[in-house]
């Protein structure tokens, strides 16, 4: 049988063309037996020319109805009528023909009506014996046995999708229907969940695929719970709404994501909330070619703009958004307005320039530096990208007429530990401060946590060291985490900003915290794995390699406790405190003048008081202040050493 598995399509055509050949002649010989009691050389010289025709009537028939052209190993109940329609054809004709040649004398109708259903018993016989064989010799190969969680309409398709390459060979169904419990469908097995650590073990099956695209989030992830302890690797099948086909896939199938461990369902958009300060306006966004930046962008070319202006630093992450937009339009036969800038928010002449000629009303300002310990060792380049950039640009808008500013902040902003958080949190500052000042721009900002899929995120680090065999670095075993997907947090920006009043700022509803330590042991059970113990020596193993510079263990999106809701059920509104511009202005430009003189010293100090909450987990990072400071200890050692007065008598 495994010499048949290597036979091309063609060749396995050929080979059940040439047993039809040999076996419909035999079965209609069979027939005459059965009509016949006594069989002699005269009855078999009448009907020869009948046993010689039948190959040669029904195998042409078989061809145009497609019967070769079944797959045997995925054939299911549809075949029986494709095989009775043509088994049917093939006997009217024979029978045409024998009454044309002798208007059926000396012929008994009998022997056609026993032919008619001995062929038709033949033919599916030997197509589901032949499917059983392929599909037994197929359980000896070396191929992913696994088991498919959903036994509906997604999960028959999908075993059907699987049957189809030589990798995966599903063996058996889980569901939680207990109708379904003990059934069999598209020859495989239903077994319920509380059977599935038996089913595992008897069947060997070393993956177990969710084909439940309708579940909720939430009951998506009550499964995964199930499913996790079983030492198999599990994977899903995307949301119904994806599957625009109707068909799944084998390639629909994907890894486990930590959205699917956070058990978060979407809420709807409110359609006329994103589009108040889109459809039909002039709209810039900044850092258009990063993690969140670039999504806006998707999200606001959708909801026809009549301009799209992107200001990036990065020429390859302009063009790359700028390319993916233009599909986007012409998908969509849109006639939006894209038009690229290569350039920085510092740059006030330019993104003045930008906003006034171009008339935007409304910014979205995402751009900044973000990642933690590189801020940490860069501090004056993250006060000047994210400080400075944000007044920079804030001011263009103002000189502008801009109406609606929507900066992108962060959880980190919150009682900070570090300097990224602490620049952002100065940004929001600076953003209040302007909005008492005036009432021609209005200033508003959207605070999140983590983003699922932005560059530096822990779940892709985690996955690529688990398929590496580990070990999974994590910083501290209580550390926790807000996550979201960028897409969802892109939206929930695009409808915060459009109920801004001046100075906002809005806080989403980022559900619970997750704690790292449990998502990288969830992440190593899903993928059918343990962690390294006693008992299991070989499991991948968690190395705690401590908090990075400006790291915090928990972080949070309020200051206070002075929080309101709003229209929106995932945005808040907060009250936090705010620095009048005549005070912050004289604060900026000393910390302008630190910047300019690398006064790293000085930039801390001011840092202190114009974020009060900020209490530095370490000291100043900065890597040229450090190597300095090392090279003057050590020129303080030399000196120590080689004066006489501290040399031995």
């Amino acid at each position: 049988m495994k010499i048949f598995l290597g036979f091309s399509r063609l060749h396995k055509k050929l080979l059940a063309a040439t047993l039809d050949l040999f076996f419909l002649p035999l079965t209609f010989f069979l027939a005459i037996a059965l009509r016949y009691d006594l069989l002699n050389r005269e009855l078999l010289t009448q009907y020869l020319w009948l046993i010689i025709a039948t190959p040669l009537v029904s195998i042409p028939i078989f061809i145009r109805l497609g019967l070769y052209r079944a797959v045997i190993r995925f054939i299911d109940q549809k075949i029986v009528y494709v095989v009775i329609l043509g088994v049917t054809l093939s006997v009217a004709l024979l029978v045409a023909m024998a009454a044309f040649a002798t208007h059926m004398q000396g012929y008994s109708r009998g022997v056609f009506g026993i032919y008619w259903v001995s062929a038709i018993t033949y033919v599916v016989t030997s197509r589901f014996l032949a499917r059983g064989m392929l599909l037994n010799a197929n359980k000896e190969a070396d191929v992913v046995r696994v088991a498919i969680y959903g036994a509906g309409k997604a999960g028959s398709q999908l075993a059907n999708a699987l049957r189809a390459g030589q990798e995966y060979l599903p063996v058996a169904f889980i569901d939680d229907m207990k109708e379904l419990h003990g059934a069999t469908i598209s020859g495989i097995k239903v077994y319920a969940a509380t059977d599935l650590q038996q089913v595992i073990e008897k069947n060997r099956i070393t993956e177990i695929f969710l084909a439940m695209p309708s579940l909720n989030k939430g009951k998506q992830k009550h499964i995964l719970h199930i499913v996790e302890n079983h030492k198999v690797k599990v994977k899903v099948a995307p949301p119904v709404e994806s599957l625009l086909n109707g068909e799944l896939r084998m390639q629909d199938v994907r890894d486990i994501e930590i959205d699917d461990l956070l058990g978060r369902d979407k809420v709807t958009p409110d359609p006329a909330l994103i589009a108040r300060c889109i459809t039909g306006k002039s709209v810039m966004v900044t850092g258009a070619g990063g993690s969140i930046g670039s999504e806006l962008c998707r999200q606001i070319i959708k909801l026809r703009p009549a301009r799209l202006i992107l200001l990036e630093m990065s020429e390859f992450a302009l063009y790359s958004i700028k390319q993916e937009l233009k599909d986007i339009k012409l998908l969509q036969d849109s006639d939006v307005e894209l038009l690229p800038f290569l350039g920085s928010v510092l740059d006030t002449e330019k993104c003045k320039g930008i906003l006034a000629s171009f008339q935007v009303d409304t910014l979205y300002h995402a751009a900044a530096y973000k990642h933690v310990p590189l801020v940490e060792f860069n501090p004056i380049d993250g006060v000047r990208n994210n400080v400075f950039g944000t007044l920079s640009i804030a001011q263009a808008a103002m000189a502008a007429g801009v109406r609606n500013f929507v900066l992108i902040s962060t959880d980190k902003a919150v009682r900070p530990t570090n300097v990224m958080g602490t620049t952002k949190r100065l940004a929001e500052l600076i953003l209040q401060a302007f909005a008492r000042e005036q009432t021609n721009t209005r200033f508003c900002m959207v605070r999140f946590g983590n983003v699922l899929g932005s560059s530096g995120s822990v779940v892709p680090l985690f996955r690529k060291q688990i398929e590496a065999g580990g070990p999974i670095t994590l910083t501290h075993p209580e550390i926790t985490r807000y996550f979201m997907t960028i897409p969802e947090a892109a939206q929930l920006v695009l409808q915060a900003g459009a109920m801004g009043e001046g100075g906002d700022v809005f806080v989403l509803d980022m559900g619970d915290p997750v704690k790292i330590m449990d998502l990288a042991i969830r992440m190593i059970h899903l993928s059918g794995l343990e962690v390294r113990s006693k008992t299991a020596p070989d499991g991948i193993e968690i190395e705690h390699v401590g908090l990075r510079s400006g790291e915090k263990l928990y972080e949070e999106l309020l200051i206070g406790n002075n929080v309101e809701g709003t229209e929106h059920p995932l945005i808040m509104r907060a009250q936090e405190a705010e620095i009048p511009w005549s005070e912050l202005r004289t604060i900026l430009s000393d910390m302008q003048r630190a910047c300019t003189d690398f006064n790293y010293e000085e930039l801390r100090a001011l840092l202190l008081l114009a974020v009060q909450e900020y209490a530095p987990q370490c000291g100043i990072e900065d890597l040229i202040w450090s190597k300095k400071n090392q090279l003057a200890e050590a020129q303080r050692e030399i000196k120590v050493v080689e004066n006489p007065r501290y040399q031995l008598r």
